[in-house]
Parts: structure tokens; C-alpha cells; sequence
């Protein structure tokens, strides 16, 4: 997601990020480096922010609410750090129907080991639906990538004053 980051960075004060494995720490650590960009990286988990109530204008998750283990407490750390109307912008991966949800049922435990603790099953998007602290401005799935990782959902909540 760096790479991205370049684009808007003349148009934000401070980008901060977390990443609790130390391997991925590293990756993006190299690509902050190569990219020349001002981002600090804290290794907390997204259970346990390391930042001050009403901090942030924006939280973006990308692909990692499947790997964090208390997803209602996470979700509670980003109303935290947000400000009232502050916007929480997600991009996950969820549970499919059909004979992909199966496939993934039946993928699931060795997945999880594999793939750095990834949850295949997850219903991220009605998890985060279900937050009281936020109002739904948009959601949308997504019927990308292939199965076992598939389907997607973005969106965005914003977080209630």
C-alpha cells in the first residue's frame, strides 16, 4: 500500500502504520525506505493502538482484519484513535457462498497456518456493520481475486460524534 501513499503524501500531515509481524515490519520498512516516504511503523497489534483517543482523520485496514485475533477489539481501537466523522476505510477479504465457502471450510485450518494466521471464513464486512460506534456510508463486495481469497469487500464507516 506504500507505493500509494506517494501519491497523496503532499496532501497529509503524517502517515503512521502497525504491523506486529516482524517479517512483514521488514517489508515495509524496505518500502518506506524505497520509496522515500515519511510513514512511521509501530509493531502493535491492532488490538492495542499505540496512539492517543481522537487522533485520526482516517484508518485504513487493508487485508489484515482476517489475521488479527480479537476483531471486535480492533474494531474498538480504530473508534478510539478516530475522531468523531472520521472515516474507518476498509479493503478485506471475506467468506464466499456456494462451493467456494466450502472450499474454503474445508481449506481453512491449514490456511491459517500457512498464510500467517488468516481466517478464511470470516464475515468481516456484517462484523464491522455491526459496530455501534460507526455509521455504514458505504459498502460494496467485490467478486475478485480467486478461492480460496474471494470475495472482497471495501467500504467505508464513519465514526459516530
Amino acid at each position: 500500500m506504500f507505493p500509494y501513499v506517494a501519491a497523496v503524501e503532499s496532501e497529509v500531515t503524517t502517515f503512521h502504520a502497525i504491523e506486529p509481524d516482524p517479517h512483514m515490519r521488514r517489508q515495509a520498512e524496505e518500502q518506506v525506505r524505497t520509496h522515500c516516504l515519511n510513514v512511521s511503523i509501530d509493531d502493535s497489534p491492532a488490538e492495542s493502538l499505540p496512539y492517543p483517543d481522537n487522533t485520526f482523520d482516517v484508518v485504513i485496514a487493508s487485508m489484515v482484519f482476517c489475521t488479527i485475533p480479537d476483531v471486535e477489539t480492533a474494531l474498538r481501537e480504530v473508534s478510539r484513535v478516530l475522531k468523531p466523522g472520521g472515516e474507518f476505510r476498509f479493503f478485506e477479504h471475506v467468506a464466499d457462498d456456494g462451493w467456494r465457502g466450502r472450499l474454503q471450510t474445508v481449506l481453512a485450518p491449514l490456511w491459517k497456518r500457512l498464510a500467517g494466521g488468516c481466517h478464511l471464513t470470516r464475515q468481516t464486512a456484517s462484523r464491522f456493520a455491526a459496530e455501534p460506534a460507526f455509521d455504514i456510508v458505504e459498502v460494496e463486495r467485490l467478486h475478485l481475486g480467486v478461492p480460496p481469497i474471494r470475495p472482497f469487500v471495501r467500504g467505508i464507516l464513519r465514526k459516530r460524534a
